[in-house]
């Protein structure tokens, strides 16, 4: 018997759940005990081919496109409110498929997801062109309108948030969607499916297909009826998303990797400092691409920093993600938890000092790794330059502000960053100067709906939230009329 009975792991197309074409079916993993718990569709480009024709048909015939922004937001208000309704059990799915634990599940997947269609179906109604003054005798203006058929490619670690943030705008911009979810994490969107149609969101105009990225998620991109990719994953797989849609001249939105950089500096509020610094990292198991996991100390705290974190860090508590007391889940797989390994291993081969961690935790037979401190090590290290996506944290001393800011920019990356300090121009004078797309200050992963983030370099570009996401779904049209 399985836990997942919102249909029997079905793909949803035009308003409808059927089987894969082929038959085939993946198993979904419990990474808190490594156990099978349901099976889901596993697509092909055939089923890829009838959610994008479904999509099309939608976008075309449905009406949805030609809704006032006013009537679609009236559907996605009504959304949030079955997001809400049905907190618990999208709790129960979201913990259960990813591992995340179930208190931080409410306050924050389940809250942001609600937030991000509320927010999305307010902004629908500023849908509007604009007048542009011309010395040619005609009166200009401007439309906005929806792009079409959007390809929403989402990751194992915020199934529901990272859906929410493209599917949100999509559909408050009038588009249709095909959603790929991650192979690993596929039923809160299975589950979203019914809630949409639910709130009133026409046959096609949401579809989902699970299955692996390499079939289903490669058939999506190379679909010539996509008109836009929304894409969240790693650099590597970004890389060739942004490529393949590049070939057929088709607007990309790639929110990429991060490794970003905490800097704490000497005149900090240490103990504020040192709960963000530690929520930074451990935060959803440290597989956030937003986290922190290069801490970055000023000399004269350098030692009493990494102490602190020694006595701190095991004590943040580590288990079973049903209890509402657990604070560090499990990784989200096996593959997840062996990259972690080996970039602890390698930190030891490089002489690092593992202040704390630096091992699995065997529990359940779940996928569990204790959260690590390390110290010690060159800023060149692959530890340090490299994204780890696990509950990581390397720390290095830095003696003046310009090396700070050098030393946070050294990466690729540039997604996130934050910093410590009670000095506001030091605050406003180091935010500007940090190479990422959202810059904290004296907390961490303050997000809201209202306020757009993205990366620079190779963590991707566009962005998700804020009127800036919204815009990104939609084209805009001048139109001139000769006034002689």
């Amino acid at each position: 018997m399985t836990t997942f009975e919102s249909e029997p792991g079905q793909l949803f197309i035009g308003g409808q759940w059927r089987e894969a074409s082929g038959g085939a079916r993946t198993d979904v993993i419990d990474p808190s005990t490594g156990r099978v718990v349901t099976t889901v569709a596993e697509a092909d480009a055939s089923d890829v081919d009838a959610a994008v024709r479904a999509a099309r048909d939608a976008f075309d015939n449905s009406g949805w496109a030609t809704l006032s922004g006013r009537e679609r937001g009236r559907v996605l208000h009504r959304v949030a409110e079955l997001i809400r309704e049905n907190a618990d059990e999208l709790a129960r799915l979201e913990s259960l498929d990813v591992g995340k634990p179930i208190t931080l599940t409410h306050a924050v997947d389940i809250t942001n997801a609600a937030n991000d269609y509320e927010y999305y179906a307010s902004l629908a109604w500023t849908l509007d062109g604009a007048t542009r003054d011309t010395p040619l005798n005609a009166h200009a203006y401007t439309r906005r309108g929806p792009l079409g058929v959007v390809a929403a490619i989402t990751p194992f670690n915020f199934p529901l948030i990272l859906a929410g943030s493209k599917i949100a705008p999509a559909l408050a911009a009038g588009n249709t969607v095909v959603h790929k979810p991650a192979d690993e994490t596929p039923l809160s969107a299975l589950y979203m499916a019914g809630l949409l149609k639910k709130a009133g969101v026409p046959d096609g105009v949401y579809n989902v297909v699970t299955g692996s990225g390499p079939v289903a998620g490669e058939a999506l991109l190379r679909n010539p009826g996509i008109d836009k990719v929304a894409f969240t994953g790693s650099t590597a797989v970004g890389r060739h998303a942004a490529s393949v849609a590049g070939e057929a001249l088709k607007p990309v939105t790639m929110e990429l990797g991060g490794n970003a950089a905490h800097i704490v500096f000497e005149d900090a509020d240490l103990e504020k400092a040192i709960g963000a610094v530690i929520k930074g990292f451990v935060f959803n198991t440290g597989q956030f691409c937003m986290g922190g996991p290069r801490l970055l100390v000023a000399r004269p705290l350098y030692d009493t920093v990494v102490g602190i974190l020694a006595d701190a860090v095991p004590g943040v508590p580590i288990g079973d993600p049903r209890q509402p007391e657990t604070v560090i889940g499990p990784m989200a797989g096996e593959k997840h938890l062996k990259k972690v390994e080996e970039y602890v291993e390698l930190a030891r081969k490089e002489g690092a000092r593992i202040v704390c961690g630096g091992e699995r935790l065997d529990l359940n037979g779940g996928f569990y790794y204790k959260p690590t401190v390390i110290a010690d090590l060159a800023n060149d290290s692959r530890v340090v330059q490299e994204e780890i996506f696990g509950p990581v944290l390397t720390v290095q001393p830095f003696d003046s502000e310009d090396e700070a800011v050098a030393m946070a920019n050294s990466t690729p990356y540039g997604l996130a960053s934050g910093l410590q300090t009670t000095n506001l121009a030091r605050a406003h004078r180091v935010a500007d100067r940090i190479e990422a797309g959202i810059v904290w200050v004296n907390e961490w992963a303050m997000l809201d709906p209202n306020v757009p983030f993205g990366g620079v370099k190779a963590s991707g570009f566009g962005r998700e939230y804020g009127p800036e996401a919204l815009a990104a779904y939609t084209k805009v049209k001048s139109v001139v009329i000769s006034l002689d």
